[in-house]
């Protein structure tokens, strides 16, 4: 069920890593499967690329939303019965890495419809090709809020580790930041785990080859 050195078990439908308990992969099925495939064949259409993405985008999306923490509530039907129910703790938000971050914002608006997204864009150096970052806009009161940083390929970890840097001296907590991911290879999971133990990382695959065409095939400048 892993992938070089990644070894998952199965528990509740969701995978998970002895070694990195904060990893967790959506449940495989034959579904997912295909959208991976679809994702990664060189032959698909970048319409094709767009829809199948998009599909892909949104499970990975409600998945990292059920690791928000929960309250208890109680609400009142229209029969007039009491509901024991559930809902969201105050203060969530997304941040996306741009460029190809942006390309799981509508997910996340298309499940939390008020959801404040901020942004960060990370750039490497011509000259070290040293990963920098350049830009960045997060709601006012994001150190009280639990994050949702989405990347869809992680192949390094390099640019996600700068990322979470920038919210770190934001004062968000690493146990606050969930990383949204389509598809990342067993070193970045390692690169930022090791640096961030109590961070989550919610993935379709771990994979040691991660498929780096994908914002230029969402966005059509491949």
């Amino acid at each position: 069920m892993g992938s070089v050195g990644i070894e998952l078990s199965l528990t509740n439908g969701i995978e998970y890593c002895k070694d990195y308990p904060s990893l967790k992969l959506l449940p495989a099925n034959d579904q997912i499967k295909e959208l991976q495939t679809i994702l990664r064949d060189r032959n698909t259409t970048r319409s094709d690329f767009k829809f199948y993405a998009d599909r892909l985008i949104r499970l990975v999306i409600e998945e990292s939303l059920n690791q928000l923490p929960f309250t208890e509530c109680n609400v009142i039907t229209p029969t007039s019965a009491t509901y024991n129910g559930l809902k969201y703790k105050s203060g969530n938000c997304g941040v996306s890495i741009v460029r190809s971050g942006e390309s799981m914002e509508q997910g996340l608006r298309d499940c939390c419809r008020s959801i404040r997204i901020g942004k960060i864009l990370v750039e490497s150096d011509a000259d070290t090709h040293e990963a920098r970052v350049v830009y960045a806009r997060f709601p006012d009161d994001i150190s009280r809020r639990h994050v949702l940083l989405m990347y869809p390929i992680m192949s390094t970890g390099n640019t996600v580790s700068k990322a979470v840097n920038v919210l770190k001296e934001h004062g968000v907590k690493q146990e606050c930041i969930i990383l949204s991911n389509l598809f990342c290879t067993p070193q970045a999971v390692q690169t930022i785990l090791d640096s961030y133990p109590k961070m989550k990382i919610l993935t379709s695959e771990v994979h040691p080859v991660a498929p780096n065409h994908f914002g230029q095939k969402y966005f059509g400048t491949d």
